[in-house]
């Protein structure tokens, strides 16, 4: 079993294909004067050889504030390439957070090792929420004007998302939008009314959807298209994910009416 030794910051090698790209000068003298004062909480993680698996920006810190040892973990077995980038991406997607540019990457490539991993077993892996790594892949169906505005920072990951549901030129469009200093809410809403005019202009009164287990979910409204059909559920998703770690079906079903009733 591995066990934490020290080495001199002189063993250690940076890995130029770990996820994160960026490092600003002032957060890591800031970790590195945390580290200074109260010592360095967690071990950074390391191939026998001094290549650095994870805590890049802990050695980074201690460099830059001069340090003289890590802690380390030295891996007691061979990893393989697609297991090292899962722990340097988890590692740095829960302890200090990635760009979006950073994370679709991470993401992306992880697929590529992975070609029989689904989304769910992404998710599993980096222990989030599989609509959040829809979302943190959606610049894959990006235009390359989109990716490059994320890469540049002048775009987010949830921009991203509205815009991959849409065609080319609409991305374009949208993209224009966000540049003149749209907000969030605008690009969606953009998204949303490009999305209904390129869809079928069909609606109805009540939906009924088939779902598995034989159990089945109505909707009634008045005019549903298949875009309010999208935002309903997935709304009502959300507010189901909120109530089940605290009331059972019953409660939320009672919730639910009565926020209706409320507008």
């Amino acid at each position: 079993m591995a066990t934490v030794q020290t080495k001199p910051l002189a063993f250690f090698k940076t890995d130029a294909n770990q996820p994160r790209k960026q490092f600003t000068d002032a957060d890591l003298r800031s970790l590195g004067a945390s580290m200074k004062s109260l010592g360095q909480l967690q071990p950074v993680g390391a191939k026998p050889d001094g290549t650095l698996v994870w805590g890049e920006r802990r050695y980074r810190a201690a460099q830059l504030v001069g340090l003289a040892e890590l802690a380390v973990i030295i891996t007691d077995r061979k990893l393989s390439d697609s297991e090292i980038r899962l722990i340097q991406l988890t590692e740095n997607m829960h302890r200090a957070d990635l760009t979006g540019y950073e994370k679709w990457l991470g993401c992306s490539e992880l697929m590529a090792m992975n070609p029989q991993w689904q989304l769910k077993d992404l998710a599993a892996h980096l222990h989030l929420d599989p609509s959040m790594v829809t979302r943190l892949l959606s610049p894959s169906k990006c235009v390359p004007a989109w990716q490059e505005a994320l890469k540049a920072g002048k775009v987010g990951i949830s921009d991203c998302y509205a815009a991959s549901k849409l065609e080319e030129q609409e991305q374009a469009e949208l993209l224009a939008l966000k540049l003149s200093g749209a907000s969030r809410d605008a690009i969606e809403q953009a998204g949303r009314k490009n999305r209904t005019k390129a869809a079928p202009a069909v609606r109805l009164s009540r939906v009924k959807i088939a779902m598995p287990q034989g159990a089945s979910v109505v909707l009634s409204g008045n005019d549903l298209s298949m875009s309010d059909v999208v935002e309903l559920l997935a709304e009502t998703l959300k507010e189901a994910r909120k109530a089940a770690e605290q009331y059972d079906v019953k409660t939320f079903q009672s919730m639910m009416r009565d926020k209706s009733k409320a507008g």
